[in-house]
């Protein structure tokens, strides 16, 4: 399991979730998206996530873009 604080960079399919995104990675396991802005249009499309691991499974997304 990664640490808080590490950079992450990664692909997978964009789910919504309710009110929230997550990332169902591509190495297995998922990953809870903070967001700064709402991608609809990449939902349930596969794409890279950036950002940083900001506790268990939460990821501060500092960008997502189709991959």
């Amino acid at each position: 399991m990664a640490v808080i604080g590490t950079r992450i960079d990664e692909t997978g399919m964009l789910i919504r979730d309710g009110g929230g995104f997550y990332l169902r990675r591509d190495l297995g396991g998922r990953y809870l998206l903070a967001l700064p802005r709402t991608p609809v249009d990449l939902v349930e499309k596969r794409v890279r996530l950036v950002g940083t691991l900001v506790g268990d499974d939460l990821v501060d997304a500092d960008g997502v873009a189709p991959a």
